[in-house]
């Protein structure tokens, strides 16, 4: 029986020590995140929150702060992932919607004037086919398929500073994020105008 006892001490011993140790290389992956981010090493930034995420990926700041940091990077797809998991970890978090919001929306004026790192990819490329996304003066004319995705964009930005509000109804902003949601409606009805 003692050495069960013992057996079972030493094994939480272990998962306890392994878990600190964990917490602690979190947080300081996380703090080196935060001052490369200040700096204005996004990508330093990413790495550290990115291996932050490997070592414990159930932590909400470490979510949102990925989320943000590839927001800033541009790189829209695996932010809107990361909030989602930061959403997921925290539901009643406003800040998380409103970030996510504001990520949309900056995710649809890219792709309408073809400023995605992925349009820019193409535009770079050699393809001919490249020269039928622009006007004649040259200027990036979206795609069909450009304009759907900005729809969905658009769409899933006003639901969530919905969502925003519906967490924050008393916000010192609530006013504007009401009137900022139906610009964005009549954005969505002058691109249904644009595309029939």
């Amino acid at each position: 029986m003692k050495k069960i006892l013992l057996i079972l001490v030493v094994l939480s011993l272990s998962v306890f020590t392994t878990a600190c140790v964990n917490n602690l290389a979190v947080q300081q992956l996380n703090n080196k995140a935060s001052e490369l981010m200040k700096k204005g090493d996004v990508e330093g930034a990413i790495s550290r929150l990115e291996a932050s995420v490997d070592l414990d990926d159930s932590i909400f700041e470490t979510q949102y702060n990925l989320a943000v940091a590839y927001t800033e990077n541009e790189d829209y797809d695996k932010a809107e992932k990361a909030y989602k998991k930061a959403a997921e970890l925290k539901p009643d978090s406003s800040e998380v919607y409103y970030s996510m919001a504001v990520m949309f929306e900056n995710y649809a004026k890219d792709t309408y004037t073809g400023n995605t790192k992925a349009q820019k990819e193409e535009a770079n490329s050699d393809d001919e086919d490249d020269v039928s996304s622009k006007d004649a003066d040259g200027k990036y004319k979206p795609t069909n398929d450009d304009i759907e995705h900005v729809k969905k964009y658009y769409e899933d930005a006003i639901a969530s500073y919905e969502r925003y509000l519906e967490l924050s109804p008393n916000a010192n902003d609530a006013f504007d994020v009401q009137a900022h949601i139906e610009e964005l409606r009549a954005n969505l009805e002058t691109l249904d105008v644009d595309t029939n």
